[in-house]
């Protein structure tokens, strides 16, 4: 097997996604390794996750920068700094706008079926609470090669989970968190392995290889 992906990880909060991945690289069950963690905030507590395992960590705020373009920049000279070859972006909610270097190289997770509960402002328990008004009966998350649209871009894995008659917001969001457990390293791992080509809008994912 060759040398992990080196991946850096984009996000604005907590880091849950991103200590899922820390643990499953530690524990030899992503074929990857973050090398560098880039968040929006300051106050993001998935900073203090990643300095705890050593991981570079800083913030690109977008208020610092005079447009998106500017912004996308600099997190692109951070990316770099590292050799990053792989980003995830991991609740990140601002908009990256993907150099030519990174083309098909960004990945997202939306915490529904896309390419349904999503677009800017779609985010969180408000994705849950749309499909709790909506009357769905199933729901899920969708992990996709991210372009300059917010959660646009082929879909690479889904995963679903029914939606319960006493589901509230808050319930639907640990259970669908379950599956974005499962479903972005299975991701990640795909892309390690050559195994994503995107042909359009869709993402034809190839055998394994054999021996």
């Amino acid at each position: 097997m060759g040398a992990p992906v080196r991946l850096g990880v984009l996000i604005s909060g907590g880091g849950r996604t991103l200590q899922n991945f820390l643990d499953l690289s530690e524990a030899g069950r992503l074929k990857a390794v973050v090398v560098k963690v880039v968040s929006s905030r300051t106050d993001a507590f998935g900073l203090e996750r990643a300095r705890r395992r050593g991981v570079p960590a800083v913030t690109v705020s977008p208020k610092d920068y005079k447009d998106t373009e500017s912004f996308s920049e600099a997190i692109t000279r951070q990316l770099q700094r590292e050799g990053v070859e792989l980003v995830a972006m991991a609740g990140f909610l601002s908009l990256y706008r993907i150099p030519d270097v990174y083309l098909g190289r960004v990945l997202n997770i939306h915490p529904a079926l896309l390419p349904a509960f999503g677009g800017a402002g779609c985010y969180g328990d408000r994705v849950h609470r749309a499909v709790l008004a909506a009357g769905c009966k199933v729901s899920g998350c969708t992990v996709h090669f991210a372009d300059d649209e917010y959660d646009n871009g082929p879909i690479i894995v889904q995963r679903t989970v029914p939606v319960r008659e006493d589901d509230d917001a808050h319930s639907l969001a640990a259970r669908i968190f379950e599956e974005e457990k499962k479903a972005y390293p299975e991701a990640i791992n795909l892309f390690a392995e050559g195994r994503l080509r995107i042909e359009g809008r869709r993402v034809r994912i190839l055998p394994a290889r054999k021996g």
